[in-house]
């Protein structure tokens, strides 16, 4: 699909890689840009049209999809990262990773493929991670929701393949964002990640891996898991 002339709707605008996807939305000629986060107030970018959206909350999401119901191009870009143990920590915040991973990225297509279908077509984006393929100690949480993301991702994209609607799996490392902070090892511009994507949306790519950790990680899998858990160890 063409960017210039869609109506992209972004989640988490309000900073971090969904900022950078808006900002590039524009400068690649997008009609228009619905710009949501959980605290609106905090979308401080000009041109746009913010919406209040908790990606958690059906309510919300049917809300998101009344106001904005010219969409063609949806970016499920809003998360969390949590840390802990899934065997002896409380479950709390691996069922907060999974709500809002798995569960609240799959209601927000159940609720924007109907209106994307109906303008005629388009495309959805789900930011995934390296971590959707490994994990590493205390990630457990957040790597099991974004691998129940990934296959969440391949299975929508057969079920809306007869649609007009892609649907992109969008892979990355460590970006440069607030959410990383304290974080020592190299980093992707976290521009470099929305570039990518839209690239990928221009030529209907079904997978985007933006670095080369994440094609690291995703050439191991053809490996025994020994080889490349060893460096945990």
């Amino acid at each position: 699909m063409d960017i210039a002339g869609s109506v992209a709707l972004v989640t988490g605008s309000n900073r971090g890689i969904g900022r950078r996807f808006v900002l590039q939305l524009l400068e690649r000629g997008a009609t228009k840009v619905y710009a949501t986060a959980r605290r609106p107030e905090l979308v401080d970018i000009a041109g746009v049209e913010v919406l209040p959206l908790d990606i958690t909350d059906q309510a919300s999401i049917d809300a998101a999809a009344a106001a904005a119901s010219d969409v063609t191009l949806l970016v499920n870009n809003a998360g969390i990262a949590t840390t802990g143990s899934l065997v002896r920590d409380p479950l709390d915040d691996v069922r907060r990773e999974m709500d809002t991973h798995f569960w609240g990225n799959l209601a927000m297509v159940r609720a924007f493929a109907p209106v994307i279908e109906r303008n005629g077509g388009g495309g959805i984006v789900n930011v995934l991670s390296a971590l959707s393929w490994f994990v590493y100690p205390g990630s457990g949480g957040y790597a099991a929701a974004k691998a129940a993301e990934w296959n969440m991702t391949n299975a929508v994209r057969l079920e809306l393949a007869t649609t007009g609607i892609t649907v992109q799996g969008l892979h990355l490392g460590a970006a440069d964002t607030d959410i990383m902070a304290g974080y020592e090892g190299p980093m992707v511009d976290p521009a470099e990640v929305a570039r990518a994507s839209l690239d990928g949306v221009e030529r209907d790519a079904a997978e985007v891996v933006v670095d080369d950790w994440s094609a690291t990680v995703k050439a191991s899998l053809a490996r025994g898991p020994e080889e490349f858990y060893a460096q945990f160890a």
